[in-house]
């Protein structure tokens, strides 16, 4: 398949939908923004697709907690349609409020159905963020980095820390190589400030083991609280101006793997 066709699912309060088709038409990919209450109607429409995305903004309002009343939904009437359309080898992917989302879901777990063993809380700071960070791939098995060393992309979020129900689970994840993304301070800055954690604001929301991105056991889905999509053209740079263009953006890459995967 030389273009796969992408939905990207939209609700009320949505703000990144655009952004994110747009970069993965820039990929090479067919897109559709897709309403939540479109697929509600209808479940058989993801069987046209082979990638979901679910971007960022403020879905529901974040009424609740960030992503739980999309989440919710997507629990309670297309569980079976998503666990289906990912286990016939196809992908997902979460930016942001999407990451809320699919976490909270338990997509992104190895039994989807058992209760959660992570979360995203809220910021240490207990405030929004909108900063740029650097970040490091961390695993080898997520679809979406392959290829992929370090991303220089923006974050804006006010619940983007992640954290595990305890120590074990922690290591068990990074074991299996879900801890796919984290924050890294730029080169000439300290990694750590005597903790085990990357200190503010390298790392914007306190996650444990400095996490901004998970992806399930099979590395078909995906989540990642900094945003690709703002970062696929070179004058999305904040210092472009300074520091001259380079190619394309650092989110780009994220996209092409996912169309280069049905390739």
């Amino acid at each position: 398949m030389a273009k796969p066709n992408v939905l990207v699912l939209r609700a009320p309060g949505t703000n990144c939908d655009a952004e994110s088709a747009f970069a993965f038409e820039m990929a090479g990919a067919n897109t559709e923004r897709v309403h939540v209450n479109r697929l509600l109607d209808d479940g058989t429409l993801l069987q046209r697709f082979q990638i979901l995305c679910i971007p960022g903004g403020f879905s529901y309002g974040d009424d609740v907690a960030a992503g739980k009343v999309m989440a919710a939904k997507i629990q309670h009437h297309l569980f079976e349609q998503m666990r289906e359309f990912h286990a016939a080898g196809n992908l997902l992917l979460g930016i942001c409020n999407g990451f809320q989302v699919l976490l909270k879901t338990g997509l992104l777990f190895a039994d989807p159905t058992a209760e959660l063993s992570a979360t995203l809380t809220w910021n240490d700071n207990g405030r929004y963020e909108a900063r740029w960070v650097t970040l490091q791939a961390a695993s080898d098995r997520c679809i979406f980095l392959r290829g992929i060393k370090s991303m220089y992309l923006p974050v804006a979020h006010a619940e983007g820390k992640f954290m595990t129900r305890d120590s074990a689970t922690l290591r068990q994840l990074d074991a299996q190589g879900q801890l796919a993304l984290r924050y890294i301070a730029p080169a000439g800055e300290p990694q750590t400030n005597g903790e085990s954690n990357l200190p503010f604001p390298f790392n914007p929301n306190g996650s444990q083991e400095s996490v901004a991105g998970f992806c399930d056991p099979t590395g078909r889905a995906f989540g990642l609280m900094p945003h690709p999509e703002r970062f696929v053209q070179p004058t999305q740079h904040p210092r472009w101006t300074r520091d001259g263009l380079q190619p394309v953006g650092d989110g780009l890459q994220l996209f092409r793997n996912a169309v280069e995967f049905f390739a």
